[in-house]
């Protein structure tokens, strides 16, 4: 008995033992014209065995390539397509640069920078002061992410400052709008079936 395990190993073996081993008996017919026949029948074979696949397009040209796959490219028959070429067969993937950004602290990440160059470009105002208020809060999320014991407000203070080139700091006004957002955020919210009377 022999196992798989012994066999030639198969290039696609999603097309199982049978299909190869039509390939390879293709490829010891000496007549061009039988030869073809054989690779046609082998090509429809294929075909029947991902129906769900014939509407989509190019599938008879990836079976045509399949095949020239199967028969190490020796097949020597009249391709109704351009079949693929060996050469392309292992091709490595492009190269994707990593990103070069310096970030002076990484946990708060790349976006955060972001954020306090356009709060820095904004005009002085309500809208200036929530959305440092905003960043100030969220400096303290990505810290505690960190530090998981206690937040430092002077480290997040002295970070903005930092971060900001001395454009952006936290003011006793600020911080009250800060807590008073946080506060606002750790209220619960009531459920609609408390507030029903029942009679």
């Amino acid at each position: 008995m022999q196992y798989n395990t012994q066999q030639k190993k198969m290039p696609l073996p999603e097309y199982g033992r049978s299909i190869q081993n039509m390939v390879d008996h293709a490829l010891t017919l000496e007549d061009k014209a039988e030869r073809q026949r054989c690779a046609n029948t082998i090509i429809n074979i294929m075909g029947n065995m991902f129906p769900h696949l014939r509407d989509v397009p190019d599938f008879k040209h990836k079976l045509w390539d399949h095949l020239a796959i199967m028969s190490d490219f020796n097949l020597d028959i009249d391709y109704p397509y351009v079949i693929i070429r060996k050469d392309n067969l292992v091709t490595k993937p492009d190269y994707v640069p990593y990103p070069q950004t310096k970030m002076r602290y990484r946990h708060y990440g790349h976006t955060l920078e972001i954020l306090i160059k356009k709060a820095i470009e904004f005009p002085e105002g309500d809208e200036k002061r929530n959305l440092v208020a905003l960043i100030a809060n969220h400096m303290k999320k990505d810290f505690m992410a960190w530090n998981k014991d206690t937040v430092d407000e002077k480290k997040i203070s002295d970070d903005l400052y930092e971060l900001s080139k001395g454009q952006l700091q936290i003011t006793e006004d600020l911080h009250r709008l800060m807590e008073a957002r946080l506060s606002a955020n750790r209220r619960p919210r009531q459920n609609n079936n408390q507030r029903r009377n029942y009679k």
